[in-house]
């Protein structure tokens, strides 16, 4: 309890210590994860609205192989990344193991099947006589399918809060592919690790509970976005 205290207190003083090294691993985390959202969304929210509204041959097969893509062990595709990224790997020659780009590349896998499975379910609840009535007052198919998401877009939100809390959180792919180097590709996550390893458990603690701020102020935003849609 004493140290879960000392945890709380470290914290803010880390926070309003305005310290380089923290911000730097702050500042990264961030980027890291919003690159790596950014990019699940460009493919998944398309994914998701496809399969949402499209009936063609194999669709279960692709559900089936995106659920379990939600469910996927993230230390599997980590190594998976990193033997990809690995001097003997096909991407070997881009010398991108143990960087920022290696790790976003792994955060993208992990968070693409969340986005495209809830962009999936939620254009999946909306109405579907709403695509006919469209059509019948005179929308293109583009133009149906855009209402379509829109009118599924608190659930395309919920998608991206999803992806972005478990990129945030996520370490195995991190420290396989970024290796947790100081100044480099060490994150809030590893380096909660690093410093529980080294007994260093008020530092571990205070670093856990500013990961937690950044989630819940991240996740009220999004909440936030959610209720005034809801409320139109």
């Amino acid at each position: 309890m004493n140290d879960l205290l000392q945890g709380f207190i470290q914290a803010f003083e880390l926070i309003f210590s305005f310290s380089p090294a923290l911000y730097e691993v702050i500042t990264l985390s961030l980027l890291i994860a919003a690159v790596s959202l950014f990019f699940s969304a460009v493919v998944g929210i398309p994914l998701g609205a496809f399969l949402g509204l499209k009936r063609f041959p194999g669709r279960r097969l692709v559900m089936a192989l995106l659920y379990t893509g939600m469910g996927f062990p993230p230390v599997v595709i980590g190594l998976f990344v990193y033997l990809m990224f690995s001097r003997s790997g096909p991407f070997g020659p881009l010398g991108w193991l143990f960087t920022p780009r290696a790790m976003s590349v792994a955060q993208t896998i992990i968070a693409f099947p969340l986005v495209a499975g809830f962009t999936m379910a939620a254009v999946m609840s909306v109405n579907p006589n709403l695509r006919q009535q469209l059509r019948a007052l005179g929308a293109t198919d583009w133009q149906a399918t855009v209402a379509i998401l829109l009118e599924a877009r608190v659930g395309v939100i919920v998608s991206i809060a999803a992806g972005f809390g478990a990129v945030i959180s996520e370490v195995g792919a991190v420290m396989l592919t970024g290796g947790n180097i100081a100044g480099k590709t060490r994150t809030l996550t590893s380096a909660i690790i690093l410093e529980t390893q080294k007994g260093n458990f008020d530092l571990a603690i205070a670093l856990g509970i500013i990961l937690l701020i950044l989630s819940f102020c991240t996740n009220l935003l999004m909440t936030q976005l959610q209720g005034r849609d809801l409320q139109r």
